[in-house]
Formats: structure tokens, sequence, C-alpha cells
């Protein structure tokens, strides 16, 4: 089924270029605070059950909160689900500590926007050297000279689990932290520190140049597939494709193109607590897209019947 993308930003008055990059404080203490605690308190717990407690948790909050109920559900909206469902996988999601909902929401949407206009600053490029970039994204927010107007969909903004979330996302990591040290450690700052740097690398790297089938007409930034990394990235790795299709639950669209978000959500379907699942949209409707030969993504896609 292909569903319509979701758009929440009017740019029509708005500047994608002009602006500056400022010091963000609550972002900045947040990230820095993890990093610290987890420097300190990692090497005090460490164990062979706290690295697997680690790995496991790290990888289905992301997999589950951020790919499946954030990415694909929340923000944009490409299956329909059980309203509960959704609720619970927003919960996970706000849980791997990058920001509350309508924070991701407006930071994903302006980066978006931003990089589908004919030119941008490089905050939402991602131009700059590893260091600076990473430096912007996890410290910084971006002062729009002329802002796009934002608004969530009266669906999400008025709904008051949502709104609790915005509010103390920071919050909720406390009850996970108490469950931890009673297992015996603290790993929450651990888990933090390694969602969000590990949410800005795959941000960072499948927005500068690398293999891909699709390019995205007049867009300031053409987003790349990695390959090899779809099962430890949950299938975000495929940005190119995302770019092209964003209303595709499944991001990965070729044979060998590793996509575990698509088969939760694909499985879910099966026990009806998912519908609606989005396709790519047909051939009519790609206007705004033009096929590029790739020597390294071409022998995947050439197997493929999905696009």
């Amino acid at each position: 089924m292909s569903m319509k993308p979701v758009t929440r930003m009017d740019g029509r008055q708005a500047d994608a270029v002009h602006g500056a990059v400022v010091w963000s404080p609550a972002k900045s203490l947040w990230n820095t605070s993890m990093l610290a605690c987890a420097i300190v308190f990692a090497p005090l717990f460490i164990s062979r059950g706290a690295v697997v407690l680690f790995l496991v948790t790290t990888y289905c909050s992301l997999l589950l909160g951020h790919s499946v109920g954030m990415h694909r559900r929340f923000i944009h909206r490409s299956y329909s689900c059980k309203k509960w469902l959704e609720r619970a996988l927003v919960y996970v999601g706000v849980l791997v500590g990058v920001a509350g909902p309508f924070g991701i929401l407006r930071v994903h949407d302006e980066r978006d926007w931003a990089q589908r206009q004919p030119a941008c600053h490089d905050f939402f490029a991602h131009r700059r050297s590893i260091i600076v970039d990473l430096f912007w994204q996890l410290h910084c927010r971006f002062r729009f000279a002329r802002p796009p107007a934002f608004t969530v969909e009266p669906e999400f903004a008025s709904d008051g689990w949502y709104r609790f979330l915005q509010k103390t996302w920071m919050l909720q990591q406390i009850p996970v932290a108490l469950a931890c040290y009673a297992i015996g450690g603290w790993r929450v700052p651990v888990r933090i520190c390694a969602s969000v740097i590990g949410h800005w690398s795959i941000t960072y790297w499948c927005h500068n140049p690398g293999p891909g089938r699709w390019r995205v007409k007049a867009a300031a930034v053409q987003a790349a597939n990695l390959p090899g990394l779809g099962l430890l990235t949950y299938g975000e790795c495929w940005h190119n494709n995302h770019h092209a299709f964003p209303e595709s639950a499944r991001i990965g669209l070729a044979k060998g193109q590793t996509d575990p978000a698509a088969w939760i959500i694909e499985a879910l379907a099966r026990v009806g607590w998912t519908w609606n699942i989005g396709t790519p949209r047909p051939q009519s409707q790609r206007e705004d897209l033009e096929m590029v030969s790739d020597p390294v993504d071409r022998v995947a896609h050439q197997s493929s019947t999905v696009v």
C-alpha cells in the first residue's frame, strides 16, 4: 500500500541557508553528563552479564523504540497500528535518550525539510568534519534567520501521554536506572551514550556521498546506503531508499538489504496489530526522483522486484 508522505513543515517564507549554529544548554548538559557518568561508573560495574544486558537493551530500544516506533510510525506514519502499541513504542523510543516525542519530530522534520531545499546550511547537510559535526549535533541547535513553521498534527499534539513524555523524557530514565542498579550496576548512561552517538553516526554517514540508486531532484542533500550494516542499524542504513520513499515502512528495498525493523512491523501485521503498511509509491508518482547508476549498489538492485 502506497501512503502519502507526512508534512509538518511550512517553508514558504523560510530560509534553509541563513542562520547560526548556537549552543543548546539542555542538550549539551544532558549528553555531557551521560558521557561523564558512563566514563566514571561503567568501569566500576563491568561484568559479562552487564555487557550482555547493555547490548540487548541498547539494540532492542533502538530497534523497537526508535526505528519501529519513533521513525517509521510516529514521524513518517508509514504504517497503522493499535494506539496502545504506538504509545508503547514511542515510550521505548523516549528511553533511547535522544529527545522527547515532539522534540524528535521537530529535529527530524527541520533536517529533512532543509535537505530537500535547493541549498541548506552545513548543519543540516553534515558537510563539515566528523569532529565539528559531532559537536554541532550533540551540543548545538540551528537558529534560523527565517524559520519554517512547524505544526504537530492534532492526533499527536492533543494526546496527553505524548505531552507527558515530552515534559518528562529525561526523568523517564530514573525507573530504568533504578531497575538496572538493583540488578547490579549503572548501565543507563552507557546505553544513552551509545544510542545518541550511534544515532548521530548513521545520520552523518548516510547524508554524505555514498552508494544509492535514487536521486531526489533539486534537493541539496542526497542520502546514501551503507552496505553490510542492515542488521546492525535495524535497516536504517538504507537511507538512499528512505529519502526516495519516506512513505515506505520497509527501507531495505532490494534483495540482500537486511531490514529488522520491517520484519517486526510485518510480524505484528500477522497478529493484526499493524496494517496499512506503506510501500514505495508507484512509478507514475515519482516525478521528484531520477534513477542513477551506482556500481556499488547495482548488483543488489538488479535482483530486486520491490521498486
